[in-house]
């Protein structure tokens, strides 16, 4: 650093729902941020509650422990600025639903005391103005902003919303959303920054996605040139989740320049510090290159997230249901790479319907990667459940006969997947003192294509948020870039993906799923990512007008895949209707998903059972369709 004022921006591991460890942290960052001789700390948005914490923000035990704990964190700031983020609670006010009153809140502590905006309000912090209510995001549920407060006190938005004089400087300070302006007729940033500010400080709680650093950059240093002042960006690591949905915190903290350069900080998923001097040395910056997250990004946050979700939930041990497919393969190689291999356990459970060349694959990956390996068939189990159910007798009050039970091909299918998941994984892996996993991929998730306490058990579904085809493409990565050999043997990119339940799907024939994964990739992420969801009405016009492909980035031909429209239209409609009906279900009843894409299952799609719908104008367009001859 030069002589300047020192800064440090803290990007710490945030653990939800555990206020004295952050403040434990928070505490020891202090101390050393005081020996080096900085004289402003800052720490990330929640820093002490974390973030995504549902309902527990209705405890007021809770609320009174963050309190608390930002006092601590008040009375060791003696020699030194700090600006963290906490719940900020009025006990004389209450929120809409009759519950205290919370905000989402900035504090800035000094000397011993924390600083009172000069915004006439006289709370000793500063509240988020812009609530997220989108995503994995629900602020507006628990914390009220700035909008609702000037509207209360009479006062105008922008006489609340007002620069810190810190040791002479003249800081903005805003947390997160409030910098994410685009969407929201408020711009927090400009109103602060147009009563001169020499810097702005912007404490950030914002979970990794596929090519959102990408993003970040972009708004952040444009934000920069637009307020010709520096932005301070800092952002928490660790993992929070939503129930239903695992995601990670990659900080990515770093400064923007006016000039659209950058001063970068600690690695991704790293808890380190950025520290500078104000103002910083011309010789520091370095221009600002787009970032493009590439297949090893989604890598490291899957291995940080399942390695920090096992952690939390305090787990040594897995078992992993291993088919000879890709999709296991990679679950197995994930998990690998963060336990010991006497606490991994792959194992096999074979039918008349697998192949040679899988189960062969299975062996290689276990020898492969150094761990466990068990081999159990099914076999016996399958046939005993098949003589119980098969030809039972369904008997009325009086004593006749009025029905008997059918195992079919297909209820047989899923007595196999039964067996395997819920009888003896789930009893291998209590045995073992363990877990086993979900290995479904996210085109399965869907439209439900596993089987109800079945396949779709598990602790985590890790891969519950890659594509197939970004699966395949993990499975190379780690083979090139993490092992350099061939760990995943290549008979699991080779063979075709088949649940090996019958012998429809003998791979040895070439026969297997009937999902046709390239297409049903691209179709199904239109439907599920797409900011503007698409439907078959979207799907069904694009079709008519030849711009399908296009659309939803299939780089194939559908036409080489449907031999009429009609079957065109059959597939869309089978899939709409499993992906809206019995799928939503499945969802429901699913393991967590670890997110890593925009749209994971879970809180982050939220959907109701309703029933597949489809509007008054597909039914025209399909109408018209078949008026053509098809």
């Amino acid at each position: 650093m030069n002589n300047g004022w020192p800064i440090r921006l803290q990007q710490m591991t945030v653990i939800p729902g555990d206020p004295y460890r952050n403040t434990e942290t928070m505490l020891a960052a202090i101390a050393a941020a005081s020996r080096d001789g900085v004289r402003l700390l800052v720490f990330p948005e929640m820093a002490i509650p974390g973030y995504l914490l549902a309902d527990e923000w209705e405890r007021p035990a809770f609320l009174r422990e963050c309190t608390a704990c930002g006092d601590a964190v008040r009375t060791a700031a003696r020699d030194l600025t700090v600006i963290f983020g906490n719940v900020a609670v009025d006990p004389k006010r209450c929120n809409e639903d009759g519950r205290l009153r919370k905000y989402n809140a900035l504090f800035v502590a000094q000397a011993g005391r924390f600083v009172i905006p000069d915004n006439g309000l006289e709370y000793p912090f500063l509240a988020k103005t812009l609530m997220p209510n989108y995503r994995e995001f629900d602020d507006s549920r628990h914390f009220y902003d700035n909008c609702k407060l000037a509207r209360e006190t009479g006062r105008r938005l922008q006489d609340i919303i007002v620069p810190l004089d810190l040791d002479s400087h003249r800081v903005g300070a805003l947390l997160c959303e409030d910098a994410w302006d685009e969407d929201y007729d408020i711009a927090p940033a400009r109103m602060v920054a147009g009563k001169g500010i020499d810097f702005l400080v912007l404490i950030n709680s914002s979970p990794f996605t596929f090519n959102k650093r990408n993003k970040r950059d972009r708004i952040f240093s444009r934000l920069a040139r637009q307020l010709e002042r520096p932005v301070l960006y800092v952002n928490s690591v660790g993992l929070q989740d939503n129930g239903k949905t695992v995601y990670t915190f990659d900080g990515a903290s770093a400064v923007y320049s006016p000039a659209g350069d950058v001063l970068s900080g600690p690695a991704s998923f790293e808890e380190d510090h950025l520290s500078l001097a104000w103002p910083p040395d011309s010789n520091d910056w370095k221009p600002l290159k787009p970032r493009v997250d590439t297949i090893a990004d989604i890598d490291r946050a899957l291995i940080y997230g399942i390695d920090n979700f096992m952690k939390r939930l305090g787990l040594q041990r897995v078992v992993i249901g291993v088919s000879g497919g890709i999709d296991s393969a990679v679950v197995a190689a994930l998990h690998r790479r963060v336990l010991a291999p006497q606490d991994l356990l792959l194992l096999t459970m074979p039918s008349r319907y697998n192949s040679r060349r899988t189960l062969a694959a299975t062996r290689q990956l276990a020898a492969s990667l150094g761990c466990l390996f068990a081999e159990t068939p099914i076999d016996q189990s399958v046939e005993l459940t098949r003589s119980q159910i098969d030809g039972l007798q369904l008997r009325t009050a009086d004593g006749r006969i009025h029905d008997r039970l059918l195992l079919n091909d297909n209820l047989l299918e899923n007595v196999q997947a039964r067996d395997r998941s819920a009888r003896v994984l789930a009893a291998i892996a209590a045995a073992f003192g363990g877990v086993f996993t979900c290995n479904a991929n996210k085109a399965e998730m869907t439209v439900g294509y596993t089987t109800l306490y079945g396949d779709l058990g598990g602790y985590l579904a890790p891969i519950g948020d890659l594509w197939k085809d970004d699966v395949y493409r993990l499975a190379r990565f780690m083979n090139d870039a993490v092992f350099k050999n061939e760990t995943i043997p290549e008979d699991c990119f080779r063979v075709t993906p088949s649940a090996e339940l019958s012998a429809a799907q003998d791979v040895e024939q070439g026969l297997g799923d009937p999902l046709q994964y390239p297409y049903h990739d691209a179709l199904f992420r239109s439907w599920v990512e797409s900011w503007d969801r698409t439907t078959p009405e979207d799907i069904l016009a694009w079709y008519l007008q030849g711009e399908l492909e296009r659309n939803i980035g299939f780089t194939g031909s559908v036409d080489e895949l449907f031999a009429t429209p009609r079957d065109f239209v059959a597939d869309l409609e089978r899939w709409w209707n499993a992906y809206q009906g019995i799928g939503v279900a499945k969802r429901i009843q699913a393991p967590p998903i670890l997110a890593v894409t925009r749209r994971a299952f879970g809180f982050d799609h939220r959907e109701a059972q309703l029933g597949p719908r489809y509007s008054r104008r597909y039914r025209e367009l399909k109408i018209s369709l078949n008026s053509g001859g098809a």
